[in-house]
């Protein structure tokens, strides 16, 4: 079953219906498309481009050029991946980084989301880029893929693990995953030495229908499932930058003052952990 609770059913509904210029415009740039943030020093000279068409134009590449630079970052640490590998993009969006990942490794890569919307648009990216049939999408629920156990080296959730139960998900990856296989997350967690969620990180899950974890929830939960921690990388600095030009763009959508807040006061983290399967 796909669709497994009427929660699973809200967040595909949102996914099925978004349309936001903030991904579909910066996917335009290069005919990948993310739906995750970016890292990385901004060329804050793109604000003084002359013409407002050709400022936009300057700004939203460089925006695109800092989530490609974060989707890079993850993939990089998925260690070493062969053509003969399979891997797993766990909420895979547009595919952005599913279709980066195929054409960097010349591997099989799969890719699963809830949203209809999202694999149909997913698959036709992967044709168009000469990928289809070696990359691939499919309607299917990240906690109950179907795929046989072991069978891929690496799997990764590119900020999609807030929208799920994280014993459940690193349960369904620990099976998946070959021994030795490697997993990797970039997520945005709150930092549980400030406590409960704040206002800001409030903010964020009801704009996005997701519940962000604590940052403890994630190690406790791959302890539980065979993954062990082989890298963490705090990556809040980094991808503050991102969220201030983001600000100042024609795309930006409301949300940025809550995460330059919730990430501003330390309450707020955007983490890469890799994971090896023991």
């Amino acid at each position: 079953m796909t669709i497994a609770s009427v929660y699973q059913s809200d967040v595909a509904n949102y996914w099925n219906a978004e349309r936001n210029p903030v991904n579909l415009r910066l996917g335009d740039v290069s005919g990948i498309y993310h739906h995750h943030y970016g890292v990385g020093d901004v060329d804050w000279s793109v604000l003084d481009v002359t013409g407002d068409d050709a400022r936009e134009d300057a700004v939203i590449t460089e925006m695109h050029r800092l989530e490609n630079a974060q989707a890079r970052l993850l993939l990089s640490h998925l260690g070493d991946i062969r053509p003969e590998h399979r891997l797993l993009d766990a909420g895979s969006g547009r595919g952005g980084s599913s279709i980066m990942a195929g054409t960097a490794f010349g591997c099989q890569v799969d890719g699963v989301s809830i949203s209809q919307t999202q694999v149909d648009f997913a698959n036709d990216q992967a044709a168009k880029h000469g990928l289809d049939g070696r990359v691939r999408f499919h309607l299917k629920n990240m906690l109950n893929t179907g795929f046989e156990a072991g069978a891929f080296q690496a799997i990764w959730n590119n900020e999609s693990t807030m929208y799920v139960v994280l014993d459940e998900l690193f349960a369904a990856h620990s099976r998946l995953l070959d021994r030795g296989g490697r997993y990797v997350t970039i997520t945005g967690c709150y930092n549980d030495v400030y406590g409960l969620p704040s206002r800001a990180v409030s903010t964020i899950n009801a704009h996005y229908v997701c519940d962000i974890h604590p940052r403890s929830a994630y190690f406790r939960a791959m302890a539980a499932n065979r993954l062990v921690p082989v890298n963490v990388i705090d990556l809040t600095g980094d991808t503050i930058p991102y969220w201030e030009l983001r600000q100042k763009s024609s795309v930006a959508t409301g949300i940025e003052d809550a995460f330059l807040e919730a990430y501003r006061t330390g309450g707020f983290q955007y983490l890469l952990i890799a994971a090896d399967r023991i």
